[in-house]
């Protein structure tokens, strides 16, 4: 039963998928504060929004499912800079796809506040907020889930999924433009290989940058992660090609920062540093 509260579809219209700040229409506050969810901490249905504009800006992510390379890779990131989240005194909401188990597991395994996840099963507030559903091509003689399986393969290919081929490649081959993602003393554990020290890729590509394979063994930790607890992470697979987006207000509540996720590994304008739209001083 879906115990979620928000604006009627009819009221919203589709909007494009483009990264940009504007106002556009549906109004986007306006939907996330009518929006109930069930929050992970408690178990209760609560506005998404409850107490979330006593702060200098309110940043709401809409995440696609809770075991999906994009939303533990965000939360890897908002994790890395949490103190200067909390020095900006930013407030943090986020509604992933999946159920309370779901968002438990993701919680314990990414440090994300548990009271600041909602989950929403059917992704019905991202229909709403008219954000790209990913590659939907019927298949038939499928199952839904098999569609869904088969759509998301060929988004991993780059099909229907923009800039997921180059993403996934800069993984691998480092990047210049972003920071260190691991540092010399930390060790990699959990991933098929054996546990791997930081200062390895010190050696092999030097520091203060992200060198190559950094973000691809950080990426293959996580999805050692989901595929080990894969019916916890996506209870339901019909929504695996759902993408997400982010929304960041004012004190009064004004939109003035949007992103759409356009494709895999696309939840952020900036790859190289995701939460530049944040922490860069203008």
């Amino acid at each position: 039963m879906d115990s979620s509260k928000t604006l009627s579809e009819e009221d919203c219209t589709k909007v494009s998928m483009n990264t940009q700040t504007s106002a556009i229409s549906p109004d986007i506050y306006s939907i996330l504060n009518q929006t109930q969810r069930l929050r992970v901490s408690d178990g209760k249905i609560q506005p998404v929004l409850e107490g979330g504009l006593n702060t200098s800006q309110l940043l709401i992510l809409i995440w696609s499912q809770l075991g999906d390379f994009d939303s533990l890779e965000y939360a890897w990131w908002l994790q890395r800079e949490k103190e200067h989240l909390t020095a900006k005194e930013i407030t943090i909401r986020a509604i992933g796809i999946g159920d309370r188990n779901s968002g438990i597991k993701f919680c314990n395994y990414t440090g994300f506040p548990q009271e600041w996840l909602f989950v929403d099963s059917e992704a019905k507030v991202h229909k709403l907020l008219g954000l790209y559903r990913g590659l939907n091509i019927n298949f038939p003689l499928l199952s839904t889930s098999q569609n869904a399986w088969l759509n998301l393969m060929l988004m991993c290919a780059g099909i229907g999924s923009p800039g997921t081929l180059k993403e996934v490649f800069r993984g691998y081959t480092g990047d210049k433009k972003a920071p260190q993602l691991i540092a010399d003393d930390e060790v990699i554990q959990d991933t098929p290989l054996p546990p791997m020290k930081g200062s390895f890729f010190k050696v092999v590509g030097g520091s203060c940058f992200q060198r190559p394979f950094e973000l691809a063994t950080l990426r293959l930790r996580n999805m050692t992660e989901v595929l080990s607890h894969w019916n916890t992470y996506v209870p339901d697979s019909s929504y695996l090609t759902q993408r997400g987006g982010t929304f960041l207000f004012d004190a009064q509540g004004k939109l003035i920062y949007e992103h759409r996720d356009r494709g895999i590994l696309g939840f952020a304008e900036s790859m190289s540093n995701p939460l530049s739209f944040l922490l860069d001083e203008t």
